[in-house]
């Protein structure tokens, strides 16, 4: 299949994005002319495997232990990607998928994707309808899922924020706030112990608007490590009644995104691992993935994202740009 880039826009925000990974690969914020996520150049680098840049990540976003989960006395064994666990479902996960385009207005964009019963080791057919929607200020994301059998979804979309004008400018001058006062504990793999940490002031406190190259530095130091160390940490999200979870801001582009969801963690991701060929680098952006929890199918304890058969889904991501 091709890959085609679609556009919406309104009277602020100008947004394109591209069918595989139903990715977003642009979000233009026309008063500051400048746009808000970085991309991989050409349309035709969605097709190959890459660091899930914009992409919708599916069908478990995250990690799964040992790729494997039980549902009742039956036993799934998964794509095995990282090792010897599955990372954002599996070799051949959403990211780099062809979805349909099956709708689009002057703000509304719909994506569709079916996945096979056992697709990656996945059980039941699955499908799953992602609509990007533009209203005033806000960027709606929201996703729609419904399998034939008992399975577990996770959705998320995986951009790289970055509210510089100048992208080759890396995230130490942005600052990021949590609503979250708790912090996933996890191993050397980054899968979750099952300890849900209360966050006391130090390296996770993000209750405040904090200077993320600053927490960087002294994650670094606290870690006893030269090369800097980045944050791939799920926070639980506080309930609160307006779905707030975090907001991104750059005081030299005087940018600020507020993002909002019905979902309960958001995995930061400061982009230490990112490379790609001669245009995107270490730092140079960051992820606010809101999601379920990583390792939720094997962690009796974490909100469940067990699906019944033949029921419809929902959750959403509002993000508001100023």
């Amino acid at each position: 299949m091709k890959a085609v880039i679609s556009e919406i826009q309104n009277r602020y925000l100008r947004v394109r994005t591209v069918n595989y990974g139903s990715s977003l690969y642009e979000v233009y914020h026309k008063l500051k002319k400048t746009n808000l996520v970085l991309n991989l150049g050409s349309k035709e680098n969605y097709k190959f495997e890459n660091f899930s840049v914009g992409a919708t990540c599916g069908r478990y976003a995250g990690r799964i232990a040992n790729s494997k989960f039980n549902i009742g006395k039956k036993n799934f064994l998964l794509s095995k990607n990282e090792k010897k666990n599955t990372l954002h479902g599996g070799k051949k996960g959403f990211a780099i998928l062809p979805w349909k385009k099956i709708k689009q207005t002057k703000n509304k964009i719909v994506y569709q994707i079916k996945s096979k019963d056992l697709d990656q080791g996945f059980p039941g057919n699955l499908l799953v309808n992602c609509t990007y929607q533009l209203h005033n200020k806000y960027l709606n994301i929201n996703y729609e899922y419904k399998s034939d059998k008992y399975t577990h979804v996770n959705l998320t979309n995986h951009s790289y924020w970055n509210l510089s004008k100048n992208k080759k400018n890396k995230i130490f001058d942005h600052y990021l706030t949590l609503n979250s006062k708790k912090y996933l504990e996890t191993n050397k793999y980054l899968i979750p112990t099952g300890k849900i940490k209360k966050i006391k002031k130090g390296l996770y406190d993000f209750t405040n608007f904090e200077n993320i190259g600053k927490k960087l530095f002294s994650f670094s130091k606290s870690k006893n490590k030269k090369k800097l160390k980045g944050f791939d940490t799920t926070f639980a999200v506080k309930k609160n009644s307006k779905n707030y979870i975090a907001s991104l801001k750059s005081e030299k582009s005087k940018i600020q995104i507020d993002f909002f969801s019905n979902l309960p963690g958001l995995q930061l991701y400061t982009a230490q691992h990112l490379k790609y060929k001669k245009k995107l680098y270490p730092f140079q952006g960051v992820c606010l993935e809101t999601q379920y929890y990583p390792d939720s199918p094997n962690k009796k304890r974490f909100p469940s994202t067990l699906i019944k058969p033949n029921k419809s889904y929902t959750c959403f991501t509002k993000i508001k740009i100023d």
